[in-house]
């Protein structure tokens, strides 16, 4: 079944609405639950199909979870108390699970192997292999095009007899919160310290956690330290409500300030500023955001309602530690520029090569499809803004943020705009077209054989 979006754009998009919740917290909120002694109960999750690929390889190592779109009901093991899976962990499209579930894994007294969907098998996996061979795990990849590199499916071989894992004491050559949480989460059963340093500081969301739930660890700028001396290893179960995911949020924003008229407030937002790069970036080009806290929800988190509204914008650069902390946005950001009265920069973007797809180059080509002037570079995009889109008929690669990328410019046109293989979406951003349909929007989804 092929889905797609057919949109007829320049209508005001106006009122409040909530984006599903962040599926960063939502993959490591299941993981601890999972991991702790005794119920836990978590609202709020996304309900896209990436959290559920974490959710079912806990199912699969016994872990019993209650799942009911946004709520979960999970009966912890402890750390000792995960089963050998009757056959392989499927993770689906979600980098995040196979990285995370092979620090896990990587301690256990069983083996197994981490499969996931033809774009995952793409991923560069060599950045968490690497670290948990050295520190004493027997996993492994497989080779593929880039040579020297590593990629799915991992196959992890148990520790045997006298095997564990050993300390560690690593500096990462990127900023990853991916690779600290699997280094971290195999930490938990290491004998001794666990000791990561990154170029800037990445997503706290695993550390945050590891705080509110007791786990020994201490973090100073970009270095973390978990040291178990002394730590009884475990933790009680919790009750944790998962906040907006600010990576959606971006494409109901970008939306906002591409179509002439509109005010949208998104609720609950997580504002962790590990996590609100774009927001710096949008403020910098003069956009209208107006934030209203409201407290904190899962391992701390800070959240608040964030108000945007159209109006004139002028260029920015984005690039360094601000890029790390919107590395997922960058596909709005460039949505965004292509109206801004100027030359906007992403550098410092490389990552964003290995990601679904190859979010340069496809951001390019969207914006291109659109009739606006960018220059793809190595490691980011100049965007030309100014110019008015045109309606387009573009392919979204398979990649749910271009194909939100896509929909959001088919907003600020007229004419009508069609976006093919938007089922993609449904990882991160379920009921998109029902959400933003709710806010005004003329989009609707449209599926043939």
């Amino acid at each position: 079944m092929i889905r797609r979006y057919r949109i007829r754009g320049g209508r005001p998009l106006r009122g409040a609405m909530r984006v599903p919740g962040d599926k960063s917290i939502g993959h490591r909120a299941i993981i601890f639950a999972s991991l702790a002694e005794g119920r836990s109960t978590i609202t709020g999750l996304s309900g896209g199909l990436d959290n559920l690929s974490t959710a079912q390889i806990f199912r699969e190592m016994g872990v019993s979870i209650d799942l009911d779109d946004e709520r979960a009901v999970v009966e912890g093991v402890g750390l000792d108390g995960l089963k050998m899976p009757k056959g392989a962990l499927d993770c689906g499209n979600s980098g995040t699970t196979m990285r995370l579930v092979a620090g896990i894994l990587s301690a256990q007294r069983f083996g197994t192997r981490l499969v996931g969907d033809e774009s995952l098998t793409r991923r560069p996996m060599r950045r968490v292999v690497d670290p948990l061979r050295a520190r004493g795990a027997n996993i492994a990849g497989v080779s593929g095009p880039k040579e020297g590199e590593v990629y799915p499916p991992l196959s992890v071989a148990p520790l045997i007899d006298d095997e564990h894992l050993i300390a560690l004491e690593y500096t990462s050559p990127v900023a990853s919160a991916q690779v600290k949480s699997c280094l971290l989460l195999s930490g938990l059963w290491a004998r001794g310290v666990t000791a990561i340093s990154e170029p800037v500081l990445s997503r706290d969301h695993t550390e945050r956690m590891m705080n509110a739930l007791g786990v020994p660890i201490q973090v100073v700028g970009p270095m973390v330290v978990l040291d178990p001396v002394g730590w009884d290893r475990r933790w009680d179960g919790f009750t944790w409500h998962v906040p907006g995911d600010p990576s959606s949020a971006a494409f109901p924003m970008a939306a906002a300030l591409l179509v002439p008229g509109s005010e949208v407030t998104l609720e609950g937002v997580c504002l962790n500023p590990t996590r609100t790069g774009l927001f710096d970036a949008l403020r910098a080009m003069r956009a209208q955001l107006a934030f209203t806290p409201k407290g904190e929800a899962a391992g701390a988190e800070p959240i608040g309602d964030v108000t945007v509204t159209h109006g004139p914008l002028g260029p920015a650069m984005t690039g360094g530690e601000l890029l790390t902390r919107m590395i997922d946005e960058v596909p709005a950001f460039c949505a965004v520029a292509s109206a801004a009265n100027g030359r906007s920069d992403v550098r410092d973007a490389h990552e964003l090569r290995v990601k679904e797809s190859d979010r340069l180059a496809t951001s390019a080509g969207v914006l291109r499809a659109f009739g606006l002037d960018c220059t793809e570079l190595d490691d980011g995009m100049h965007v030309h803004g100014g110019a008015k889109p045109h309606a387009a008929e573009v392919d979204s690669g398979g990649d749910h943020r271009i194909a939100m990328m896509a929909a959001v410019l088919g907003m600020a046109c007229e004419g009508e705009t069609v976006v093919h293989d938007v089922a993609c979406v449904d990882t991160s951003f379920p009921g998109f077209a029902s959400l933003m349909s709710s806010l005004g929007a003329d989009i609707t989804v449209e599926e043939s054989e």
